[in-house]
């Protein structure tokens, strides 16, 4: 049995495993390869700072500022988009979405000004806002909540894979396109990284559908199926709220909010400041940095792989969340010892992005356990755009501590505190209602 299937077989005996291994392999490596273009075209302007910082007198505060304005755009806009989404199909909304980003990102090829970069950051998180909620939101009108946290993680995979791969990429491309007719290889990065989100958006339009009910590969049998487990799922928890009210004014969606909030400020250290940190550590080889980058990535992959199993398996969710937040902090704050020995960095690094990005899949599993229909599109959402204000902190606070201080120690121990505090939210939550 091939991996992926091994990954995504349920923690009960059901009659319809077959079924809903076919269901993956139809959805979840397509949509998985659209996440990972997603994250991409968000984090490549890391690697495009080594050179367009210097080549258009970007300071550390001005690039952390347009880094983090991408999320001013995501978030204002994540909610009206998932509720847009709701109303017109995820078929038809997520294309859009991937099309217009894939576009801007493009564009930024072009910034030979701070206000042309802040612009252009802007644009492209209101361009890419619902595009994580809205597969969200979309997975559980397939798979019950059981199923859920290894659906999820294999759907985000392509959050690590997108540095995985995107870091040797991005290297390579800085390194080797750098003066190709004319243009700087940051240029190139931009271009040659937007192409396949436009085309993965054209492909989403003739190959997802919007439900099972307009699934062609599967027969009615099958459709029936799926529509018996999620009605099964549904029966079990009578008390999920549905209405775009429940799902705004709702404070478990707040809390929720808190977490990812937790999770991003790290997260996105790692993702967008992880080429500065090898960097300052001694390496100064675009390309050598590309490849030690992928290591943090392919240690996140694995974390998200075998927490989000072993959460479904054991049907539990708090405490697999607050281990990995635990080992995350520690890491995090391990990290300041290290700022000058690039070995230590990346391994320091890769332990603490095994553990936060380990414990996402899991997070992203409990809005649906009380939330459904308009009320789980707006809480998605909601909660999203919550924590994606830690993207604009994150980025903003570690670009203005290093011009101030010259170190990113202050910065990192405050992303180390958020997620302790991250651990009391989680203790919070009800764990008759989440571990589901």
């Amino acid at each position: 049995m091939s991996t992926l299937s091994s990954v995504a077989g349920t923690a009960e005996v059901s009659p319809h495993d077959e079924l809903y291994r076919r269901v993956i392999w139809r959805l979840i490596p397509l949509l998985g390869l659209c996440y990972l273009t997603a994250y991409l075209d968000r984090i490549n302007i890391g690697f495009a700072k080594l050179q367009m910082a210097e080549q258009l007198s970007f300071s550390e505060t001005a690039y952390g500022l347009g880094a983090g304005l991408f999320f001013v755009g995501y978030i204002l806009f994540e909610v009206p988009s998932n509720l847009v989404l709701e109303k017109v199909g995820a078929r038809l909304w997520l294309a859009r979405i991937m099309i217009s980003w894939g576009i801007l990102s493009g564009l930024t090829m072009l910034v030979t000004q701070a206000w042309q970069f802040y612009l252009l950051r802007f644009l492209l998180g209101a361009a890419e806002a619902g595009f994580l909620p809205g597969v969200l939101f979309y997975l559980t009108g397939w798979f019950p909540s059981w199923r859920r946290a290894r659906i999820i993680a294999l759907f985000m995979i392509g959050l690590p894979l997108s540095s995985l791969v995107g870091g040797p990429l991005s290297g390579a491309i800085m390194t080797f396109a750098d003066g190709w007719h004319g243009l700087f290889g940051w240029q190139w990065l931009f271009l040659l990284e937007a192409i396949p989100t436009v085309i993965l958006g054209l492909v989403l339009l003739v190959a997802l559908p919007d439900s099972p009910r307009q699934a062609k590969w599967l027969n009615t049998d099958e459709r029936q199926a799926l529509e018996s487990e999620l009605a099964r799922d549904s029966a079990a928890n009578p008390s999920r709220q549905t209405t775009f009210r429940d799902g705004f004014f709702n404070l478990k969606v707040w809390m929720l909010g808190g977490i990812d909030f937790a999770i991003l400020l790290s997260a996105y250290a790692i993702g967008f400041w992880l080429p500065t940190f090898i960097h300052n550590a001694g390496v100064g080889d675009s390309s050598t940095i590309g490849w030690l980058t992928s290591i943090p990535s392919l240690a996140g992959l694995v974390g998200m792989l075998l927490v989000g199993f072993s959460s479904d398996r054991h049907r539990e969710r708090r405490w697999h969340i607050i281990v990995p937040f635990l080992i995350g902090a520690a890491a995090m704050s391990l990290s300041t010892l290290f700022a000058h020995n690039a070995v230590a960095t990346v391994t320091v690094f890769a332990i603490a992005s095994g553990a936060i990005m380990g414990a996402i899949p899991v997070f992203f599993s409990l809005p649906a356990t009380f939330l459904k229909g308009q009320a789980a599109a707006t809480g998605f959402a909601l909660a999203c755009s919550l924590a994606n204000i830690a993207g604009l902190v994150s980025n903003s606070l570690m670009g203005w501590i290093l011009d101030l201080t010259g170190s990113s120690a202050i910065a990192l121990l405050c992303f180390a505190a958020a997620l302790l505090l991250g651990c009391l939210l989680v203790l919070a939550l009800p764990g008759h209602q989440v571990n589901r």
